[in-house]
């Protein structure tokens, strides 16, 4: 669950540390007071776009921190793997975004992120639904994946993809063959001239540095030979440093007999001088071997031409060359010999179509006999949201060919009035009606949802009396298993919360800030009764009652 939201300089709210339970949450406050803060913070943990717009008057930057604590992290920890982070330490997740006014940066851990990585992140994270925010309820992909995580599908929808990308792959394969049918003398001619020039390079790659470090040594070996023998020549030439080198032996031996005591000092001279004499016979024998034959030089340089012609037609290493080689023998015996190839792939091809319809049929059984079980359980949903003689169904339409997901797809209808046609989520046009279907659904599905923390902001908006108290009731359900936060104007939705909190707009020293603070006993009737819009005894027994029925 979400433990810790910190958000700093963001719109009306200067600093805010609000610590969070399990359970249902409610928050509330006036129109206008800060709420929206709370919600564009776990946006930004969410990983949408930041504008600096957001940032609070006279301030470089703002920030947002949210501290999970996750009982499992292995889906977790993949996506960090993934993305080239180390896992959790331990079941704490952090989540920090700061908004600046010239760069914004988000980190995961203390480990910088990009914007995707989070936004993957947090979709595993948070399920935030606002009154306008159910595009994911209403595609027809995604009520597939309701079912099937309804019904435990997912090792078996697994399964059928993995069978449906081997066959589109091999029928990919097989097309590719079959428009080789049409393919040029012209393309045929190159393809043999490609092959015929690399392999007659006899290209080596390991072989290449030494290539070129001999023609390198070839094509100067004239300033080699100069250079050398002008370094022998310092040496061992009349007034050369060994000659110089022998008169320091000898004083060196003169100061020994004086004094033996510095022998010590002086040994390293006999070894110096043995060095420089070594060096000056390795550096003669250097010049010998730079005889090269021009001829040999010749040679070299027309290798190194070759290949560095070969690396810029097909390179840019001879790595590439030779895989440009292999492709275009690959690609000319497809041509040469797609009948036989068309033959074996059209073989392998059925077979792959046959574990599809297997794999494709094991997931429609599945489906077929979880759906009018889903219908039925989000109708009794509904029933305790208000809509009593309402209808729910989630047929599934057989597809002509396998796809992606499956043979068949399906969309959810809904009818809230008796004796009126049942209709696609899409067209239902009234929002507080699609916003309980969704409550609905999200209760149904309560057990399969992994999603740690569920978010509502205002979903209970266009309803109100006793449909709002079973709005509120059915949150608190979800609250048994999840976390659930409700941002809500109604009484009877935030009495039935574990814990609430207001939000509150104040004015300190000439500024306009947020806050956000905990309220029980009496400071949470006094906020029922301000949320019933009434005062007097009567309107807090009101308030009492709500928390007590």
């Amino acid at each position: 669950m979400l433990t810790l939201l910190k958000i700093r300089n963001l719109a009306l709210v200067d600093e805010l540390v609000w610590e969070l339970g399990p359970g249902l949450i409610g928050v509330t406050g006036e129109t206008g007071a800060g709420k929206s803060v709370i919600v564009g913070a776990l946006k930004l943990v969410l990983g949408e776009r930041a504008e600096k717009s957001l940032i609070r008057t006279g301030e470089e930057n703002c920030s947002v921190e949210a501290v999970f604590e996750l009982p499992d992290t292995a889906e977790i920890n993949a996506i960090l793997e993934d993305g080239g982070l180390a896992p959790c330490d331990d079941t704490q997740l952090i989540i920090r975004r700061v908004v600046g006014q010239t760069a914004n940066r988000q980190f995961i851990n203390d480990s910088p992120v990009t914007l995707a990585l989070l936004k993957r992140l947090g979709e595993h994270l948070v399920d935030l639904h606002g009154p306008h925010d159910h595009q994911s309820l209403l595609s027809t992909e995604r009520q597939l994946a309701m079912l099937d995580a309804y019904a435990g599908a997912e090792n078996l929808l697994a399964a059928y993809r993995e069978s449906y990308r081997s066959w589109r792959a091999k029928a990919a394969e097989l097309e590719e063959i079959r428009h080789a049918e049409n393919a040029s003398e012209q393309e045929i001619e190159i393809l043999r001239y490609q092959i015929q020039e690399i392999e007659a390079a006899n290209l080596k790659p390991e072989d290449e540095q030494d290539l070129e470090d001999r023609w390198r040594r070839a094509s100067n070996s004239t300033r080699l030979v100069e250079a050398a023998a002008a370094a022998s020549s310092a040496l061992n030439g009349e007034d050369g440093i060994l000659e110089r080198l022998t008169e320091v032996q000898r004083l060196v031996r003169d100061l020994e007999k004086l004094d033996p005591s510095i022998r010590e000092r002086t040994a390293s001279l006999e070894t110096a001088a043995l060095e420089l004499q070594e060096l000056e016979s390795n550096l003669a024998d250097y010049v010998e071997e730079l005889d090269i034959d021009p001829a040999e030089a010749s040679t070299l340089e027309e290798r190194v031409n070759l290949l560095e012609s070969l690396k810029r037609k097909y390179g840019p290493f001879l790595t590439d060359v030779i895989a440009r080689r292999d492709a275009a023998a690959a690609r000319l015996d497809t041509i040469e010999n797609r009948g036989e190839k068309i033959e074996t792939l059209e073989k392998e091809l059925t077979g792959l179509r046959e574990t599809v319809e297997a794999a494709g049929k094991s997931l429609s059984t599945s489906r077929r006999k979880a759906a009018p079980k889903l219908a039925k359980e989000i109708s009794v949903q509904l029933k305790d949201l208000g809509f009593k003689q309402s209808s729910f169904e989630a047929p599934l339409t057989g597809l002509t060919e396998p796809g992606p997901q499956g043979r068949e797809s399906i969309e959810f209808q809904f009818g809230p009035n008796p004796g009126e046609p049942l209709l696609p989520l899409r067209q239902i046009a009234s929002s507080g009606e699609i916003s309980r279907v969704m409550l609905a659904v999200k209760s149904a599905l309560a057990d399969q949802d992994a999603t740690p923390l569920m978010v509502f902001d205002e979903i209970d908006a266009n309803v109100g009396g006793e449909v709002a108290r079973a709005v509120g009731r059915k949150m608190a359900a979800l609250g048994t298993r999840h976390q659930v936060v409700a941002i809500t104007h109604f009484p009877q939705v935030a009495a039935t919360a574990a814990h609430h909190f207001v939000v509150e707009k104040i004015v300190t020293g000439g500024r306009t800030r947020s806050r956000i603070y905990s309220v029980t006993g009496e400071t949470r009737i006094q906020e029922l009764v301000r949320m019933l819009g009434g005062g007097g005894e009567q309107a807090r027994a009101m308030a009492a009652s709500l928390l007590t029925s």
